[in-house]
């Protein structure tokens, strides 16, 4: 055991008072077991650790056995120490390192009915704002969502990076030119169905069919608004402009052989005023998947209150489900606001929500801060919630 024994004792005593420990050795905050023999009769005395002291109480042949904790904090060695009057004895305790605590599992992408994506500032490219995202949700994104205008090339790297991830890219490909506001006649539909941009469509659908994997297409989304050059009713565009528009386009790319591209329609959520869904919708021989854009603004902007997931997104889903039956639909972009509610009851109650709809396949969220927090991790209570919610549905 490895005693180590100090002895005071009158002269003439018969016998060498000594203890053993039970357990010798273990981790701190141990429970431990200190019999003692040779010490005075009937009387008491107490057990020393650092700086506590456990009282016990010899037998009428001076032994005794009491429990005794080691202290939380320690390392090393311990003495242990057993005294009556005096006469003591010691012993030594071994602390054990506690072993390390097996690592987490590293996130991994779900099988789930109900899949997981995310849009992050950088986009496919910035794999540590991706890493990031898997690290505070437990999950990889098994989608990844980018954004390109009308003057951009294919983005075939960045469909590379997304598919090196076991994740399926999303792009966003909206008919404008960055920074130029929602007047811009040169991508007014009119001349998109004119065939004034087939070369540059042509182009992409070449390089998609060339790549080859599975790719989603979201043209010109959130066509029932009028914040975009592509809305009817904006930029010159009349009524029936938009689903001519969006079929031209989709036959262009279609002739170039891209039967990897499956099209994806996203309205934004239906609000008091938008366009109907109805004269926008391109037909079911157009669109592979539907979906919608909500967003709970929550008390961030003057005209914006706090909405639960269900009555943010469902009467659209009912919409999406009327229009095109049988359609699977993606939340192709959503997230909460902090302000004006509780952002942890919203993430959980939106996963629950969506996860209870047998033909939602799955939901984008926007992870980046703009107009307001929208990020995952814009508070702790934000990320355990969101992080817990998936997991629950993974169940």
């Amino acid at each position: 055991m490895g005693l180590t024994v100090s002895v005071i004792q009158p002269a003439g005593a018969a016998t060498s008072p000594q203890i053993s420990l039970n357990p010798a050795s273990g981790p701190a905050g141990s429970a431990v077991t200190v019999a003692g023999t040779g010490f005075r009769a009937s009387t008491t005395g107490t057990v020393i650790i650092g700086a506590t002291t456990f009282p016990f109480q010899t037998t009428s042949v001076g032994a005794f056995s009491t429990g005794v904790t080691s202290p939380a904090a320690a390392a090393g060695n311990l003495t242990i120490t057993a005294k009556t009057a005096s006469i003591k004895a010691s012993a030594t305790f071994t602390v054990q390192a506690a072993p390390a605590p097996a690592p987490a599992p590293a996130p991994s992408i779900s099988s789930a009915p109900l899949r997981f994506g995310a849009a992050t500032p950088g986009g496919p490219l910035a794999s540590a704002e991706l890493d990031q995202v898997a690290t505070v949700s437990g999950e990889i994104p098994s989608i990844v969502m980018s954004y390109k205008d009308f003057l951009q090339s294919p983005p075939i790297t960045e469909l590379d990076a997304v598919r090196s991830r076991g994740a399926t890219p999303l792009v966003t490909w909206e008919p404008w030119a960055w920074g130029g506001g929602v007047t811009q006649p040169a991508y007014s539909l009119a001349r998109i169905t004119a065939g004034d941009f087939d070369g540059y469509i042509s182009q992409w659908g070449q390089s998609l069919a060339a790549w080859g994997k599975p790719v989603m297409l979201r043209f010109a989304h959130e066509m029932n608004g009028n914040w975009y050059p592509w809305a009817e009713g904006v930029n010159g565009n009349q009524a029936g402009d938009y689903v001519a528009a969006w079929r031209h386009v989709h036959d262009v790319v279609a002739a170039t052989g891209a039967g990897n591209v499956q099209w994806v329609w996203s309205p934004n959520v239906p609000y008091w005023g938008s366009t109907d869904l109805a004269g926008l919708y391109p037909g079911p021989g157009y669109a592979d998947i539907v979906a919608l854009d909500g967003y709970n603004w929550g008390a961030s902007q003057t005209w914006s209150s706090w909405v639960s997931p269900v009555d943010l997104l469902g009467p659209g889903i009912s919409q999406l489900r009327t229009l095109a039956p049988g359609k699977p639909v993606l939340i192709a972009e959503t997230a909460s606001s902090e302000l004006g509610g509780s952002k942890a009851t919203w993430n959980t109650d939106l996963v629950s929500y969506l996860a209870a709809q047998p033909d939602v396949m799955g939901f984008v969220w926007f992870h980046m801060q703009k107009e307001t927090d929208w990020r995952i991790n814009s508070s702790d209570s934000s990320a355990s919630a969101f992080k817990a919610a998936l997991l629950a549905r993974r169940s």
